[in-house]
């Protein structure tokens, strides 16, 4: 069974249909969604009120989130920031992100769209065929005996240690 979470038919800029909908595996302390067409900051906004029931259920225990990127066309850049500034707001909260079949050109965008570049959990890729892989992470941060291993972000956020140059002048 799918929860249709959210569902936008145009933004108005054209870019077409889009969906977000809580995947039926969601379980314990990590949640699950499919994204197809378009990412709106629409849609984002419409599921926050879940995804922060969620956090707020779990919230001595950090969750782990799967987001199945396989039929997303793209994301709209208002809504890459709406991403970026939730999670950034739950970033305590997070402690691990499973990013499923993004397409080629959307290896950036997946960094982006997971808030990778912000969240001090570790976010990792993985192919549309490691689905059930990716569900073991996002609940277990456990990994199958010889899996390969696609680290989008490392557990420390890619800014942690960072220090201008200009720091130093």
């Amino acid at each position: 069974m799918r929860i249709l979470v959210a569902i936008s038919q145009d933004s108005g800029e054209g870019m077409g249909a889009s969906m977000i909908e809580r995947m039926s595996e969601s379980s314990g302390a990590a949640i699950g969604f499919r994204v197809a067409g378009t990412l709106t900051e629409k849609e984002l906004k419409e599921i926050e009120p879940q995804l922060e029931v969620f956090i707020a259920k779990h919230k001595k225990h950090p969750i782990g989130i799967l987001v199945d990127m396989t039929a997303m066309s793209g994301a709209e850049w208002k809504a890459r920031w709406e991403d970026l500034r939730f999670l950034q707001k739950h970033t305590d909260h997070i402690a691990r992100m499973s990013i499923v079949g993004a397409h080629g050109w959307n290896a950036f965008a997946a960094l982006l769209t997971s808030g990778g570049a912000i969240l001090e959990s570790e976010t990792r890729y993985f192919e549309v065929s490691e689905m059930e892989h990716a569900w073991q992470w996002a609940r277990t941060a456990k990994y199958a005996e010889g899996m390969p291993i696609h680290v989008i972000s490392p557990a420390t956020g890619i800014w942690k240690g960072y220090h201008p140059e200009y720091m130093d002048v």
